[in-house]
């Protein structure tokens, strides 16, 4: 990001400490735990507001928000800064990260609660791959306690795909 606006790491790191303080945006920090080992380590970078995003970024059509290239990451912010304004105002709160290893593999959401760790895929699709669940498998392998998760889609209502995962209406949020 410094490089593309051409100013040093250090004046980037600042202006956005400036706009995470500000709440224009937030920074969903990596998944961090010792038996894990080659994690990501650079959190992603979502907007407090989706209409913000989208005015900054030209996408100013409700047409190119729904079928344009990147309509897939606008959703899942949406997604993301919903359960962000859930778990900050709930009773009980949530540790909300990610996962990302160098072999690509990739979880969009970790709620922790409970010492559970309940995994989630973000997919702007109404019938969504159902095999995407198979990435939460290597968590059974650590001594970390899996609880329910599944992909948050576009899908009417929610929809069982094994005894711990199932398809996630995104207007449950």
């Amino acid at each position: 990001m410094a490089e593309a606006a051409e100013i040093s790491q250090l004046t980037a790191k600042e202006w956005l400490h400036v706009l995470e303080g500000l709440g224009i945006v937030y920074l969903l920090q990596p998944y961090s735990n010792n038996e894990l080992k080659r994690l990501a380590k650079t959190p992603k970078l979502y907007f407090c507001d989706t209409g913000l995003c989208a005015h900054l970024s030209m996408w100013l059509t409700r047409d190119m928000l729904l079928n344009g290239a990147v309509s897939g990451h606008y959703f899942e912010n949406f997604v993301v800064m919903e359960l962000v304004k859930h778990f900050t105002y709930a009773r009980k709160r949530a540790n909300l990260t990610y996962y990302r290893d160098a072999n690509a593999k990739e979880i969009d959401l970790l709620i922790e609660r409970d010492n559970l760790l309940h995994p989630l895929k973000i997919k702007k699709s109404a019938n969504p791959d159902r095999w995407e669940v198979k990435k939460y498998e290597f968590l059974d392998k650590t001594s970390l306690e899996r609880g329910c998760g599944g992909i948050v889609c576009m899908c009417e209502q929610v929809t069982p795909i094994d005894g711990k995962n199932c398809f996630i209406p995104c207007n449950l949020f």
